[in-house]
């Protein structure tokens, strides 16, 4: 959302500085907290495109109101009310001009002569809420990833296509079908009671994982990352291990802690890419290795893990490797192994591949990401032409290097990735 400028009047320097002063806080809080504020507002209104229309009007009225009157101590709490009384105020204006039949289930359900039915700890809980009714089983899965991440998080839709190996016009549409299932079918606005929550799971720990990715590894964009979706993806994640302890969910948990511990050492000061070989690990967060590495432990244990615990044990072995050449490769390709087998995917394939590489040479690794490509997978994933590219690098095929990093460099948006596969390109010429 872009807030609103609105018409200059003649004002002393000290209101004009406070101007400025509350509007910097109303973007603040739009970055940090607009996210929070739709999710109640959709609890408290029951219609996503409602609740949309009155979170805009919340922050149009702080833009107004906080220079004159000062920043509330809680503006999340103000932007609500704001934000709930200002949608009540529309659909009694629109009252007007419809039929009463056609407005008063509207307004019933909102209703303004009471106190709000909000407070902090409900507030906090209400994302999570969101997520549930977003992965709703009357939604297909790809409706239910697509409208977490654009109503959840705020992705545009050309980032969902990017996390989500899809098109745009494709991902508009789905969220528009899923918006009108969820009102149409009356969806409730709540966590599922302890018997569903199990059948309910997958779905949502399949979308916070692409949260999670989208915050680690941008999908476009000048930054490397988006600490802010990877935190919130965090988040999320301890709420469902504390609301239902199962080990996927732990291992999903623990899988995200282990990636987060690297990110200080991922990138250079000026914002270039470092490679996994190449980090620097005493940068690595040793607090979120120990707690991601005790949850491993956790999920394994159970003997009922699945691919989240799984890729969480390849993350440890990572974490524990106090140097690139201390790596037990051996056991990495080993668990790998053992993941396709429980959820096979060229994209699981793909990483068994480089691993392969790192263990027996980049000939083997070659072969395996050869023979995906082959077989027409992944040909529009980035990743499987970069991959394909450093191996021909290592082997001295330079000419094939190359196409592949050209390939890759096309497939890629992301301004960091693109100077590294430049940078790449530029080193082959040279």
């Amino acid at each position: 959302m872009e807030l609103e400028s609105h018409p200059q009047r003649v004002v002393s320097p000290e209101s004009d500085e406070a101007t400025a002063r509350a509007r910097q806080t109303a973007e603040a809080v739009y970055r940090d907290e607009s996210r929070r504020v739709f999710a109640t507002l959709i609890r408290l209104l029951g219609d996503f495109d409602v609740a949309e229309e009155a979170l805009h009007e919340a922050f149009r009225a702080a833009l107004e109101q906080w220079p004159r009157e000062g920043v509330p101590a809680n503006p999340r709490a103000w932007l609500v009310s704001t934000g709930r009384f200002k949608a009540i105020d529309g659909i009694r204006r629109r009252a007007r001009f419809v039929s009463l039949e056609e407005v008063a289930e509207q307004v019933d359900a909102v209703p303004d002569d009471t106190p709000p039915p909000w407070d902090e700890e409900s507030i906090e809980d209400d994302r999570l809420r969101l997520v549930f009714i977003c992965c709703h089983p009357a939604l297909s899965p790809d409706a239910q990833v697509a409208l977490t991440l654009r109503e959840v998080c705020d992705l545009t839709t050309e980032e969902i296509a990017q996390a989500y190996l899809s098109t745009a016009p494709t991902l508009a549409q789905r969220i528009v079908r899923a918006k009108a299932k969820i009102r149409d079918a009356r969806i409730p606005y709540q966590v599922p009671t302890p018997t569903e929550l199990p059948e309910r799971l997958d779905s949502v720990l399949r979308v916070v994982y692409l949260v999670f990715n989208e915050g680690y590894s941008a999908s476009s964009g000048d930054s490397l990352t988006r600490v802010d979706l990877s935190r919130e993806a965090i988040r999320l994640g301890r709420l469902l291990v504390e609301l239902l302890p199962e080990p996927e969910a732990i291992g999903l948990l623990a899988l995200m802690l282990l990636q987060e511990s690297r990110r200080a050492a991922r990138a250079s000061p000026a914002g270039e890419i470092i490679l996994l070989a190449d980090q620097d690990r005493s940068l690595w967060n040793r607090e979120l290795i120990a707690e991601g590495t005790t949850l491993v432990e956790r999920a394994l244990a159970s003997r009922r893990f699945g691919a989240y615990a799984l890729q969480a044990a390849i993350a440890a072995v990572h974490a524990e490797a106090q140097s690139a050449e201390a790596t037990d490769w051996r056991e990495i390709v080993g668990l790998y192994d053992i993941l396709l087998r429980a959820e096979p995917s060229p994209v699981v394939e793909l990483n068994r591949a480089v691993a392969v590489a790192m263990r027996d040479g980049p000939k083997a690794g070659l072969q395996i990401v050869d023979a995906i490509l082959g077989r027409g997978e992944l040909q529009d994933y980035r990743l499987a032409h970069a991959a394909r590219a450093d191996l021909c690098r290592r082997l001295g095929e330079t000419a094939h290097a190359r196409a592949s990093y050209e390939r890759a460099l096309a497939l890629t948006q992301q301004v960091p990735e693109r100077r590294f596969l430049e940078r790449r390109l530029q080193e082959l010429r040279d």
